[in-house]
């Protein structure tokens, strides 16, 4: 079944759209895949003039906002630009950990190969806050509030606290078998066991925004399925 950007939208007026963005399609063209699909092209489909007003990683699903026409990109561009946007994530981690407010303020640097590393020298001013939403047996859901935007960096600075994102191999996260959670697991024979979750486990779940009338909203976007059964399954064995 094809994918219909229609079928994900979250909100929508006569300046903007956001919609619940799956993982594995990208925000722009790629690069080293200029035909795949991405998010531009398929707003632009349906909406003639679409902008989007910020990006997700290819991997990271959740809460994307796409403007409709040029005073509405202006608009929420100049948002993101001054920080008047707030973005939650959601992030299943490596480790048990509690945080209330705990900030990570270190400068990233990207490198060419589309890794990013801290760098206090060369490197751009970088600053998350982390809330422990619940904590599982070696694992912890947990949400992420990135100030600025840089790259890979709710990413990056989780790696740092220690508490790589579940599979995120890029920055030393392993991936989850349910076998590590049930103490009575059996695998058929002849199969081989599939990891809980098959990307990076990282998730927009909100975003905040002001219209262009200057009203301010909300959007939430439900986890997709694979890191819905992620959690299910961590707070079932946990």
């Amino acid at each position: 079944m094809k994918w219909k950007i229609e079928d994900a939208i979250l909100f929508e007026n006569s300046d903007f759209f956001v919609i619940n963005k799956p993982s594995g399609i990208s925000t722009l063209d790629e690069r080293k895949d200029v035909f795949a699909p991405n998010i531009l092209r398929l707003a632009k489909a349906y909406s003639d003039d679409a902008q989007v007003g910020h990006r997700l990683d290819k991997e990271t699903s959740g809460a994307l906002v796409i403007a409709k026409n040029p005073e509405a990109y202006r608009h929420i561009s100049m948002q993101f630009e001054h920080r008047e946007t707030a973005k939650r994530y959601h992030a299943v981690v490596e480790g048990m950990h509690d945080w209330d407010g705990m900030l990570v303020n270190l400068p990233i640097l990207p490198l060419k190969d589309g890794i990013v590393v801290i760098d206090r020298a060369k490197g751009k001013h970088a600053e998350t806050w982390f809330q422990t939403l619940k904590v599982y047996k070696n694992y912890t859901l947990v949400e992420c509030m990135p100030i600025t935007g840089r790259m890979h960096q709710i990413r990056i600075h989780l790696a740092c606290l220690k508490a790589p994102i579940v599979a995120d191999a890029m920055y030393g996260g392993k991936d989850i078998y349910l076998s590590e959670l049930k103490k009575k697991f059996h695998l058929k024979q002849d199969t081989e066991e599939l990891p809980l979750i098959r990307r990076v486990a990282l998730h927009a779940h909100s975003l905040s925004f002001n219209l262009l009338d200057g009203s301010p909203i909300t959007v939430e976007a439900p986890y997709p399925k694979d890191f819905g059964v992620l959690v299910k399954q961590l707070e079932k064995f946990s």
